[in-house]
């Protein structure tokens, strides 16, 4: 029976940091994107540049 509970242990373990790294993903997806909205937001606030160039990369 001990090999039983070690197996389940482990399953839940692995489950457990499953849940753990999907959450840390979103977590770190919905910063990203508030992020970019405050980057917008603050790019929309600044006032036009007199310098005007265009850079192909």
């Amino acid at each position: 029976m001990d090999l039983m509970n070690s197996i389940a242990s482990s399953a839940m373990s692995m489950s457990a940091a499953s849940f753990a790294q999907s959450y840390d993903i979103a977590v770190t997806k919905k910063m990203m994107d508030t992020e970019e909205l405050a980057l917008q937001e603050l790019t929309e606030m600044l006032p036009p540049s007199p310098y005007n160039f265009d850079v192909y990369a």
